[in-house]
């Protein structure tokens, strides 16, 4: 029987699927199996602040899937890989290429969310959510309202049990979900961001630049201590 309580998230650790965890909880009230991916990104902080968030969290279960094998494949089409080529400045991502930019990883969200729906079918959990949000800056595909609804075309051939895809953030800013989620308590400090993968937050890279210009229109400061602002 299809538990309608429990949901299924994609959770990275970063802001907007940590913002994601705490409306999820707080607002739609579900206990939520969290669904984190190591597949061999550079930026593998973000799991470290995943676990904090979790054990914050009340109603919250944490899954760590390793499916890292992949990235010897991806490494060749994404900066985000280890192995792969260094993570472009913003500043340094033509306007043309900003559509999608060597950050982009191929094919990862259709992967994670493949995963993601046999999890949820098998556990007889009815939704998945994932955080894409419209980037302010730059943009992928596989983070649209037509994406979404493609995938769910899909989902829907299952014969018995249908998953539904949802990804409530896709229509918000940046700046719009860190409100949302200064709202719901969500600790900020707590979460990642940068492509990089360094010590400290590079500061320069296309997600810091965004994550840094919307706290800046919410007249806030990012807690998180930056390589190029220190």
């Amino acid at each position: 029987m299809r538990n309608t309580n429990k949901c299924l998230l994609l959770y990275s650790g970063g802001l907007d699927s940590t913002t994601l965890l705490y409306w999820l909880v707080k607002e739609k009230g579900y206990n939520v199996n969290a669904v984190t991916l190591l597949y061999g990104q550079k930026h593998m902080k973000e799991v470290i602040f995943a676990k904090k968030n979790i054990e914050k969290v009340k109603n919250a279960t944490h899954h760590i899937l390793d499916i890292s094998e992949i990235s010897k494949f991806l490494k060749n089409g994404s900066t985000l890989i280890m192995g792969g080529k260094e993570v472009p400045k913003l500043e340094q991502i033509s306007s043309e290429d900003k559509i999608q930019p060597p950050t982009y990883v191929p094919n990862r969200n259709m992967i994670f969310l493949s995963i993601a729906i046999g999890i949820a079918e098998s556990m007889e959990i009815g939704e998945v959510y994932y955080s894409a949000q419209a980037q302010d800056e730059y943009g992928y595909w596989d983070c649209t309202e037509e994406f979404v609804k493609r995938i769910n075309q899909v989902v829907e051939l299952n014969r018995k049990n249908t998953i539904k895809i949802y990804a409530p953030f896709l229509n918000l800013s940046k700046s719009e979900i860190i409100k949302l989620g200064m709202n719901l308590g969500v600790d900020y400090s707590l979460t990642w961001s940068c492509y990089r993968g360094d010590e400290k937050p590079c500061g320069v890279c296309p997600t810091c630049v965004e994550r840094l210009k919307a706290f800046s229109k919410l007249g806030l400061q990012d807690p998180l201590e930056y390589e190029t602002l220190s």
